[in-house]
């Protein structure tokens, strides 16, 4: 059916009315492809300060697509990394909106790392057009064996052998959080994403409705329990938000960080063998996980546990 171009406009800052309109946007989305099309970051920069948002409206002033710039955005060792991402509605695609919100985010930013979520042919092929290209993939891992196992998570699963001098116990709200961001900077400073992380980060992720202190599992020194040799965050996704095409909640390898200081004592298998048991104990069926393509000893870990690809996040530039 003819279209006439969306109405493109930038603003700096999102009305709550902005915020809801994009979140729906994005759920839509999310049940069509079966991928949440916009990062954690992005949905939480909906409701900060610091990013850009682009709005494509039609001809009734309905969003039909959205952008958003973070030109603050910097590589671990501080150099300028803007990044973007954007979504169109599944109802208003192959309307050119999609390289009208790409043409328009590289105008205002031409050196910015642009993200697609689900490694989706539609968005290879507009990165291609817009003389993008690939730069960085993240594979998004899935170990699901409740088809064979009622009650989700079973025989699999070996028992985590803690070493000698290390407890597993959960993460304590008011008491671990230094703790917890001294390891998290430590074992992920080449991270663009998750390395460089301030208190507000921490407190940002605890104040989320998905937050659960029990599900933060922290290696500790027996001898001195408040210091942390390493960490696995577990989240659970509610249905319908778009991770695995899943029918029911799904839990999710969220960080995994272990101390440069404390490497070589096994604990990051340690630590994903105790994450995977508490989802398991709290009745999930499937597991999923985000990990660079290139770091070959995660994937070999993850895949040792029975972890298999099923999608990606690739980020594109000029």
């Amino acid at each position: 059916m003819p279209t006439t171009s969306p109405e493109l406009t930038w603003v700096t800052t999102a009305a709550p009315a902005v915020v809801a309109e994009v979140e729906a946007l994005a759920a839509t989305a999310a049940e069509v492809d079966g991928t949440a099309p916009l990062s954690e970051q992005v949905l939480r920069h909906l409701h900060h300060f610091g990013a850009e948002h682009l709005m494509a409206r039609d001809a009734v002033g309905a969003l039909v697509g959205y952008a958003q710039l973070d030109p603050t955005a910097t590589t671990p060792d501080g150099a300028p990394d803007p990044v973007a991402e954007l979504v169109v509605h599944p109802d208003h695609r192959r309307r050119g909106i999609g390289s009208a919100l790409l043409a328009a985010l590289l105008d205002r930013e031409p050196a910015a790392r642009v993200w697609a979520h689900g490694a989706l042919p539609a968005a290879a092929a507009l990165a291609e057009r817009a003389g993008l290209t690939a730069e960085r993939e993240l594979w998004r891992m899935r170990l699901d064996i409740s088809s064979h196992h009622h009650g989700g998570l079973e025989a699999p699963l070996p028992d985590p052998q803690v070493p000698d001098g290390v407890r597993i116990r959960p993460f304590e709200v008011g008491a671990d959080e230094a703790e917890l961001l001294r390891v998290n900077n430590a074992a992920f400073s080449w991270h663009p994403e998750q390395g460089g992380w301030t208190l507000d980060d921490v407190a940002a992720r605890e104040a989320e409705p998905w937050f659960d202190p029990a599900g933060v599992l922290l290696a500790v020194d027996a001898a001195a329990r408040e210091h942390v040799l390493g960490f696995h965050w577990t989240k659970v996704h509610a249905t319908g938000t778009g991770e695995a095409d899943a029918t029911g909640p799904v839990g999710e390898v969220y960080v995994l960080g272990v101390d440069p200081a404390a490497q070589g004592r096994h604990l990051g298998s340690t630590l994903t063998l105790a994450g995977l048991a508490h989802l398991r104990d709290r009745g999930l069926g499937t597991v999923v996980l985000y990990v660079e393509a290139d770091n070959t000893a995660a994937v070999r870990v993850y895949r040792r546990l029975g972890f298999e690809r099923f999608s990606g996040d690739v980020s594109y530039r000029r």
